[in-house]
């Protein structure tokens, strides 16, 4: 009971922050499998559910925001558009953005479900992998271990 508890506590940061996964993985003595898991289910459960409800979202209701159309966050990330396209954003999403911001990024700009699924599936497993692999990597120096345990 108490490990699924803590599984469900890591998976609910990663909703939110993707780095949070590596991090209470590593913390909770999780093995690289266990986090790269509980990181990507984390990440792609926010990003499935801001993918399916930004667009029902955007076809129910109308938002009237009235504020500068182009401001430099705005220019800063069409520019990414422009240079990356999707996998762009998906590459940048787990490090830079969170799974909200890039999924909202992603459905804003129109990106079939499918692709937008896939692209964040593949950044998530592969800076799962990075990230885990690195603090792993990280705790079994003898002078990390010390420090932490």
């Amino acid at each position: 009971m108490e490990y699924f508890l803590k599984f469900i506590a890591i998976w609910f940061a990663c909703l939110f922050k993707f780095i949070a996964g590596p991090v209470l993985g590593a913390a909770a003595n999780y093995s690289l499998p266990e986090i790269i898991m509980v990181t990507v289910a984390g990440m792609m459960s926010s990003v499935a559910m801001v993918t399916f409800l930004g667009d029902w979202f955007k076809s129910h209701w109308t938002l009237r925001v009235s504020e500068k159309k182009f401001t430099k966050k705005k220019r800063r990330i069409v520019k990414t558009w422009q240079k990356f396209g999707p996998g762009g954003i998906a590459a940048l999403t787990p490090i830079i953005l969170t799974p909200i911001g890039g999924s909202i990024i992603l459905t804003a700009f129109n990106v079939p479900r499918r692709i937008i699924m896939t692209y964040m599936l593949v950044s998530a497993s592969v800076w799962a992998l990075i990230l885990g692999g690195s603090i792993h990597w990280l705790l079994s120096i003898p002078f990390f271990d010390f420090l932490l345990r």
